[in-house]
């Protein structure tokens, strides 16, 4: 294992330099990094490695696709970065009402490659994918987690076939984590995580 995180560190490195390296080897180097380096990290729980790794190599694997990616996901930031904001504020409200004080929440943004694979799949219709700011609670205990759940649920009407439970039912990269899709009022429709802190540390890694 620490043979492999050597190996990504040091991957991650060079991606960082890319555009110095031939202009012949640059797009070998990206491909192999989406196909090989990524899914290694995936494999070993360490979400941000993953989405750094894709979203470094995606330009030179195809730089139209890259840049039209960007657009649509500012687009679609722009459109939602301040109801997002107003759901965070409320939504933190409501849980020190119901006593969950030790929480903190943050809005996480897709990787590119990997909303650039999700348009893909719905044929480049943004409008389809609820997923590109998602709001993330931190909880002490996974009690806290599901209670956290039936607050955000009472608060707001869930999307049905959208919950996923991580929690009990783990990717098999050890990843754990709750996911709500929910419509609100503020930011249309937005996908909330719900985790515990070492939950989130192993996600992060």
């Amino acid at each position: 294992i620490r043979v492999l995180i050597v190996k990504l560190a040091d991957r991650y490195h060079n991606m960082q330099t890319l555009e110095h390296v031939p202009e012949h080897k640059r797009r070998r180097i990206a491909l192999e990094t989406l196909e090989i380096y990524a899914p290694i990290a995936d494999r070993l729980g360490m979400g941000k490695m993953k989405r750094d790794l894709e979203d470094l190599a995606f330009p030179f694997v195809d730089s139209d696709a890259a840049v039209h990616t960007a657009e649509m996901r500012k687009s679609k930031t722009q459109e939602t970065e301040d109801g997002l904001a107003k759901v965070r504020k409320e939504l933190g409200k409501e849980l020190a009402k119901k006593g969950l004080k030790s929480f903190r929440s943050d809005i996480r943004m897709k990787g590119l490659w990997s909303l650039h694979k999700k348009l893909e799949r719905k044929n480049d219709d943004i409008s389809l994918i609820h997923d590109i700011a998602a709001l993330r609670i931190v909880v002490p205990t996974i009690e806290d987690c599901y209670s956290s759940l039936g607050i955000v649920h009472a608060l707001y009407k869930p999307l049905p076939g959208k919950f996923k439970d991580y929690i009990a039912f783990p990717k098999p990269n050890g990843y754990q984590s709750l996911h709500t899709t929910v419509v609100t009022p503020e930011a249309g429709i937005v996908e909330i995580q719900i985790r515990t802190e070492a939950m989130h540390q192993h996600a992060m890694f």
